[in-house]
Formats: C-alpha cells, sequence, structure tokens
C-alpha cells in the first residue's frame, strides 16, 4: 500500500495550513516548489477540515490531475470556501480547524461487492451522469457495514439507496490518510 515518508506528511499538512491562512488573509497561494520527487508526483487527494470534532469542510481530486502538493493547496482552499455544505471559513476559525490529508491510490472497478473491505477502501459511485464519493474512514467512523457504505455512497450521489443493485458503476480506492496532531 502506497505512504508517504514522515518529512512529505509535514510538509503537507504545513503547506496546507499556511494555505488556508495566505488565503484567507490575502487571496493569495503559496508559490513554493517542494524538492521531494513524491510531492511531485500527480496524486488525487482530499483535505478534510475538522473543527472540534465535527466537519467543516472536505473537498478533493479523485483522479491525479496536478503534484500532489499543488492538489493539497487548491483542494485547502477549496474545502475551506467552496464546499456548498458550509458558510466559507473565516480567518477567526482557523486556528480551531484541524487538517486532515487523504492520498487515493487510482479508482479500481467492484466486480464483486465482497471485494469492498469497510476500512481500507473508499467507494465512488456512478450512475445516469450522477455521482458520489466516500473516503475509507467514513463508514468507520459511522459503525456501517458494507450494505450501509454502499447505500450511504448513493445517498451522497443523490441516488436511490439501491442504486448499487441497480446498474450503477461502483469503484474502490485506498487512501493514505494522515492528519494534524
Amino acid at each position: 500500500m502506497f505512504r508517504l515518508s514522515e518529512g512529505s506528511q509535514t510538509y503537507l499538512l504545513k503547506l496546507s495550513r499556511q494555505t488556508l491562512h495566505e488565503f484567507l488573509l490575502f487571496q493569495r497561494r503559496p508559490t513554493d516548489t517542494p524538492g521531494s520527487e513524491e510531492l511531485l508526483e500527480k496524486r488525487g487527494a482530499f483535505v478534510t477540515l475538522v473543527s472540534q470534532g465535527h466537519l467543516r469542510g472536505c473537498i478533493g481530486y479523485v483522479t491525479p490531475i496536478f503534484p500532489l502538493y499543488k492538489t493539497v493547496i487548491d483542494c485547502s482552499i477549496s474545502a475551506a470556501t467552496e464546499d456548498p455544505r458550509f458558510q466559507p471559513l473565516n480567518l477567526e476559525e482557523l486556528e480551531k480547524i484541524e487538517i486532515e490529508i487523504s492520498v487515493l491510490s487510482p479508482l479500481e472497478e467492484v466486480k464483486d461487492i465482497q471485494e469492498i473491505v469497510v476500512g481500507t477502501h473508499g467507494l465512488v459511485v456512478n450512475q445516469k451522469g450522477k455521482r458520489g464519493l466516500l473516503l475509507p474512514q467514513v463508514p468507520t467512523e459511522h459503525g456501517w457495514d458494507r450494505e450501509q457504505f454502499l447505500q450511504e455512497t448513493c445517498r451522497k450521489a443523490g441516488l436511490s439507496l439501491d442504486a448499487w443493485k441497480e446498474g450503477a458503476r461502483i469503484d474502490y480506492f485506498t487512501a493514505f490518510v494522515f492528519r494534524e496532531g
């Protein structure tokens, strides 16, 4: 399974916090380029913001479009300002926010739902132009079994809870997850 070095984890968490600070204060993005090769690899990732134990924003890219460090910059800003479930983050809230980063493996199509390992796999459900994604840590945090995980991913897509049984495409992925603290 994919892992990032401790140094890269520390760098990305600091980069995310610095990005949030600079963007909320000055509307600008950091411009440094890291020296580490693993941070320059194109990877999908999500940035999750948590405030006092509650989700405050979560945005990411499933597909590896940009180098990992740029993905973290973009997703940090989007999680803070564009998650439609929340008002944009303000500078006063920043000190209360904890940052979690999930670096994703490539997607693999599920051929048999028995392949899905709750707590290891994240899911993407696609049907009729609608798509829902849940990270691997979500079903564990809620105590869901495999079927509930599939249903909730369908719900997130705006589909019926049984869409996974009715021809929806299901993909899974793993994530290397690390957080502040």
